[in-house]
C-alpha cells in the first residue's frame, strides 16, 4: 500500500537523516593507530546529514534511496561514513572488494540481530531476532532442513499440480494484473509444501488477504526505525498478525491431534527438535511458518513479476524467444512433465531469472552492527579503519549494477551469465548478492528458484503473453521493495494473455496481461477449485 503525501515524506526524512549526507559539512580524516604497528588507517570519509534534506531529498523522493546511495559512492567511493549529528555513523559498503568482512564475520563481530527487530512484530514474539543467538540458529537450521534440495525434489509434482489448476482458470483470451496473480498463486503453492492440506480451501482466500495485510504493512521504511509507532498501518499489521497467528495456531494443533504424519514443512517442524530435546512450541511453529510463508510470497511472487515485465518488454523480446526454444526443445526430448532434473536443464530460464533479481532485488539494503574494529581495502587500495559501534550497510541494488563488474549494468542482459561470460563469477564471491551472501545467505533461495521456474515454463509453453502497461516502477518507499501495481498504487500491471493450445480452461478476465493456448505445447492443466475461482472473483 503506497504512503500518503505526507507519510511519504516522513519516511523519506527518516531514511535522509539515518544514510544519506552530502559535502556541505565534512570532517577532516582521522588517523588511528592499530595496536602497536607502524602502519596507520584512515577512517572512511564522513559527511554529514545536513545539506541532504535540500541536495538529496528531491531524488530520494523520485528515485529511491538506491539512487542516493549510487550518487554519493560515485563522489566518496565504496567506503564511506554518514554523520547523524555526530550520535549515530552509518557506514556505507559498496562492492565485493569492502563486503567480505560484512557478510562472512560471525555474529561476535558483526551483528544482525539488533538491526532486524522491524520483523519482530511480523513474525512474532520467540522467534528469529527475538531469541538468543544459539536458538536463533537451531531455528534457521530447522527451516533450512525443512527445504534442503533432497526435500524440495518431491515438491515438483505438487507445484505443478497447483500451477497448471491455477492458469486452467485463465480462460483462451483477457487481460490480468500478473502481480496480483503471481502473488495469488505463490500463496497456492506455499499452502502445499509448507502446510500440506492443513488449510482448507475455505480458510486459503483468508490466509491471502492477512498475509498481504501483514506483509504490506509491516515492511515501510518508516518500520525499520520505529517498528513500534501506532500508524493506522502498523495497527493492520498487527490486527493481520494476531488472526493469521491464530489460524496456524489451529493447524498445529488439529496435526498434532490427528496423528498424521504429512510430507511438508509444517511435519518437519513438529518433528523438529532442539539440542536439549524440547520441541518447538506452537508459536514458535508460526512464527518459523509466517516467516517462511513471507519469504516465499514476496521474493518468489516479485521476482516472478519481474522477470515477466523484463522479458515482455519489446527490448527484450529475443531473451524470451530464447527461453521459449529452451521450452521446445525439453519438450522434444521429455514431453510435456516436468520434475526436478528437467527444471535444471533450463539454464536459460534461470539466467532470465537471475538477470531479473540483480537489477530488481528482494532487499534493496542489507544492514548490520559493527561489534568489534575492523578494516578493509578498496579495489583502489585505500585501507580504511571501521570503528567499532559503527551501524553498517550495504546496498543490494547498488553493488549489482557495478559497471567494473557488469557490462552495461543497467541493461536486461541474461546472457551475461552465460558460458564466455559468467560477470558474476569473475566478479567475485560478492559481487551478485540478491539473496545476501556467506553467513546470512537466503535459505530459500533454491525454493524459490524451483517455483518460479515451474510458473514460467508452463506460461512460456502455454500462453502469449504481451505487456501492455508502463513497465513497473519500484515500490522504493518500503523497505522490502517489489514493483508497484495492485495493492500498491492501485494501477493494475496490465498483461495482455491469449492461449496458444493444448485443452481450453474455465475463467474469465483479469485486469491487466494478455494471454492465448500453448505457444509451444503442453497441458492445459486440471480444473480448477473453490479458491482459484474464488480469487479469480476477486480479481474481476
Amino acid at each position: 500500500m503506497d504512503l500518503t503525501i505526507t507519510s511519504l515524506v516522513a519516511a523519506c526524512l527518516s531514511m535522509a537523516v539515518l544514510f544519506v549526507a552530502t559535502k556541505m559539512i565534512q570532517q577532516r580524516p582521522r588517523t588511528l593507530y592499530l595496536y602497536e604497528k607502524e602502519e596507520e588507517l584512515l577512517l572512511p570519509p564522513v559527511m554529514s546529514v545536513v545539506s541532504v534534506l535540500t541536495a538529496y531529498l528531491p531524488t530520494l523522493i523520485a528515485k529511491g534511496l538506491p539512487a542516493v546511495i549510487h550518487d554519493l559512492h560515485s563522489r566518496l567511493g565504496s567506503v564511506f561514513t554518514v554523520s547523524v549529528f555526530g550520535l549515530k555513523k552509518v557506514t556505507l559498503l559498496v562492492g565485493p572488494e569492502v563486503t567480505a568482512h560484512f557478510f562472512q564475520a560471525s555474529e561476535s563481530e558483526i551483528r544482525q540481530s539488533n538491526i532486524y527487530k522491524v520483523t519482530v512484530p511480523v513474525f512474532g514474539r520467540g522467534v528469529l531476532y527475538d531469541v538468543d543467538l544459539a536458538t536463533r540458529s537451531r531455528q534457521i537450521s530447522f527451516c533450512t532442513d525443512s527445504i534442503k534440495p533432497i526435500n524440495l525434489r518431491g515438491h515438483v509434482d505438487s507445484m505443478v499440480h497447483e500451477v497448471e489448476g491455477y492458469f486452467a482458470q485463465w480462460g483462451e483470451d483477457g487481460v490480468v494484473d500478473i502481480k496480483y496473480e503471481m502473488g495469488n498463486l505463490i500463496l497456492l503453492i506455499a499452502n502445499r509444501c509448507l502446510l500440506g492440506k492443513q488449510f482448507g480451501e475455505s480458510k486459503l482466500e483468508q490466509v491471502s488477504t492477512l498475509l498481504h495485510e501483514l506483509f504490506d504493512n509491516g515492511f515501510h521504511l518508516i518500520s525499520l526505525f520505529f517498528p513500534y509507532l501506532p500508524t493506522p498501518q502498523h495497527r493492520r499489521r498487527d490486527k493481520a498478525r494476531a488472526m493469521l497467528g491464530e489460524m496456524i495456531h489451529e493447524a498445529v494443533r488439529s496435526r498434532r491431534n490427528s496423528g498424521v504424519a504429512e510430507d511438508d514443512v509444517l511435519q518437519k517442524f513438529l518433528d523438529s527438535k532442539y539440542i536439549n530435546g524440547r520441541c518447538m512450541t506452537e508459536n514458535e511453529i508460526a512464527g518459523l511458518l509466517i516467516c517462511m510463508m513471507f519469504a516465499a510470497q514476496h521474493t518468489s511472487s516479485s521476482t516472478s513479476t519481474w522477470t515477466g515485465a523484463c522479458l515482455l518488454s519489446h527490448g527484450h523480446r529475443s531473451y524470451l524467444a530464447a527461453a521459449i526454444q529452451e521450452q521446445k526443445r525439453i519438450i522434444q526430448q521429455h514431453g510435456d512433465r516436468i520434475n526436478w532434473g528437467i527444471l535444471l536443464q533450463m539454464t536459460t530460464l534461470t539466467h532470465c531469472i537471475k538477470e531479473a533479481l540483480r537489477l530488481h532485488p528482494p532487499a534493496n539494503l542489507l544492514i548490520r552492527h559493527a561489534s568489534k574494529s575492523f578494516s578493509v581495502q578498496t579495489r583502489q587500495g585505500h585501507r580504511y579503519q571501521i570503528p567499532k559501534g559503527h551501524t553498517l550497510a550495504t546496498c543490494t541494488t547498488v553493488g549489482n549494477r557495478l559497471p567494473y563488474i557488469y557490462k552495461d549494468p543497467n541493461v536486461y542482459d541474461p546472457s551475461r551469465f552465460g558460458p564466455g561470460r559468467e560477470e558474476d563469477k569473475v566478479g567475485g564471491k560478492f559481487s551478485y548478492t540478491p539473496f545476501s551472501a556467506g553467513r546470512h545467505v537466503c535459505l530459500g533461495e533454491d525454493f524459490a528458484y524451483m517455483q518460479i521456474k515451474v510458473i514460467w515454463s508452463h506460461l512460456l509453453r502455454n500462453f502469449d503473453l504481451e505487456l501492455i502497461s508502463p513497465f513497473p516502477e519500484e515500490e522504493w518507499e518500503k523497505f522490502i521493495p517489489g514493483p508497484k501495481g495492485r495493492g500498491g498504487d492501485g494501477r493494475g500491471k496490465g498483461w495482455r494473455k491469449r492461449r496458444t493450445g493444448g485443452r481450453p480452461a474455465a475463467g474469465g478476465r483479469g485486469c491487466g496481461a494478455h494471454a492465448a493456448a500453448p505457444r509451444v505445447g503442453g497441458r492445459g492443466g486440471a480444473g480448477g477449485e473453490s479458491t482459484r475461482e474464488a480469487m479469480a472473483q476477486r480479481q474481476r
